[in-house]
């Protein structure tokens, strides 16, 4: 057996907590048995709520506007250096590296190359190949990365797991027949990813490897509905994590610390016995696993740059508090931001075109925590928010935050689409300054 745990990264997209282990009626048996069996962490976020910021900032363990994917890889953005990607950590400990299916942290003819994984096993069916790589008595110990790309817009058909006659819609939409029957796709979609997730750690257990390796279950931010993937509230950097195997992972357990997805790489390295990249931002979870801290961290930051558009936003969150401030001065929200849907044509046809984003946002997260009441005015809540602002305004400074110095710049190349825009399926554009 390896003196190493193999270590299975497994993940899909937009899907934030909407899965069965979180408490949604939203069919997922086999990420339900992995959370019964491993450790769930309840209040795990994001530190991008956009596709290539947020897997590189966990794949990196450096915030974006440190790492350089600001905005989205296809769009023309990269890494600073893929020497950070955490591949390159691995294979010096002695670990063979494997990519099936989606990645985003890379663009071109061969992403993985540019990343530098040591193999690429195929992009379509990437259950599949993840199933015949485990059965080829791969090296060990090995870092296989599994993605998957059901849950991004757009849904599948229906089927037996989304019924949207007796669904729920996601907690910040009305309950209306479309968002509905939107929501029904989704968890159609969201049982389709469970199916092939569940093939994979099938597999892992019949090659007799499920014992020794650490399997991390995530996804990359909010679902692809209005209010949530590509905004800073809880719905859109909210996501599930489930970490299974040696090191404490096991027992069902349940931890409600606050939990950033920069702190993956070094956990990683704490029970890896690896010598942490100098770069890391987050922080190592296990003393918290070991249960020698009640929390690892006071707070988490997350953050918005580019997506479709530029929309620059900084975010702090506490147990209690979520600060968000603007960056831009609009007085009507950035719609190609948010991906086209049944439940986006209702709301801009209740006139959410016109609705202009409050610049600075302070929300109480025990009595709203769906972060729909602004106390930014409320005397009742000037001394968290003094506070709020001056932590954020810190982490910014320790971190050399572009907008400190103004608009953050986009890479040559890179194309975005005009904030005033409708869809980000329109023409996009090359990107001011790029």
């Amino acid at each position: 057996m390896p003196s190493r745990p193999n270590i299975l990264y497994i993940h899909t997209h937009d899907i934030g907590r909407y899965v069965q282990p979180y408490g949604y009626a939203v069919p997922t048996p086999h990420i339900q048995a992995l959370a019964e069996e491993g450790v769930l962490f309840r209040q795990a976020f994001c530190a991008n709520p956009t596709c290539s910021a947020s897997r590189a900032a966990l794949l990196t363990g450096m915030y974006p506007h440190n790492n350089g994917m600001t905005g989205l890889a296809h769009r023309g953005w990269a890494l600073n250096d893929y020497g950070q990607h955490i591949v390159h950590t691995l294979r010096g400990a002695g670990y063979d590296t494997a990519l099936a299916g989606v990645q985003h942290e890379a663009h071109g003819a061969e992403p993985w190359h540019t990343i530098g994984y040591d193999r690429w096993l195929g992009s379509e069916a990437a259950h599949e190949h993840a199933a015949a790589y485990l059965a080829s008595a791969p090296h060990q110990p090995f870092f296989l990365s599994v993605g998957f790309s059901d849950t991004h817009r757009e849904f599948g058909p229906l089927s037996d797991a989304g019924d949207p006659r007796y669904c729920r819609p996601p907690e910040p939409l009305p309950d209306t027949l479309q968002t509905r029957e939107d929501m029904a796709h989704f968890m159609t979609s969201a049982r389709a990813v469970d199916a092939k997730m569940g093939a994979v750690l099938a597999a892992l257990e019949r090659a007799g490897l499920a014992e020794n390796t650490l399997v991390i279950c995530t996804t990359d931010h909010g679902l692809a509905f209005p209010r949530m993937k590509c905004t800073l509230t809880d719905s859109g950097t909210g996501v599930m994590l489930i970490v299974r195997g040696p090191g404490g992972f096991d027992g069902g357990r349940v931890v409600d610390s606050l939990v950033s997805q920069i702190d993956i790489f070094p956990t990683l390295c704490d029970l890896l016995g690896i010598q942490p990249p100098a770069w890391l931002q987050g922080v190592s979870l296990m003393p918290l696993i070991r249960g020698e801290v009640a929390d690892s961290r006071d707070e988490v930051f997350t953050e918005v740059n580019y997506h479709a558009a530029y929309e620059p936003m900084r975010a702090i969150r506490t147990k209690r508090w979520k600060y968000i401030r603007r960056y831009d001065d609009r007085d009507a929200p950035v719609l190609p931001n948010c991906d086209d849907s049944p439940t986006k044509s209702l709301w801009l046809e209740y006139g959410w075109a016109a609705m202009a984003p409050d610049r600075e946002a302070l929300f109480d997260l025990i009595f709203d925590p769906n972060e729909a009441h602004n106390l930014i005015a409320d005397p009742r809540a000037a001394d968290a928010l003094a506070d709020l602002r001056a932590r954020l305004d810190a982490w910014m400074r320790e971190t050399d935050d572009p907008l400190l110095k103004g608009r953050v710049a986009a890479p040559a190349g890179a194309v975005v689409n005009h904030p005033d825009g409708l869809s980000p399926r329109e023409q996009p554009m090359p990107a001011p300054g790029a």
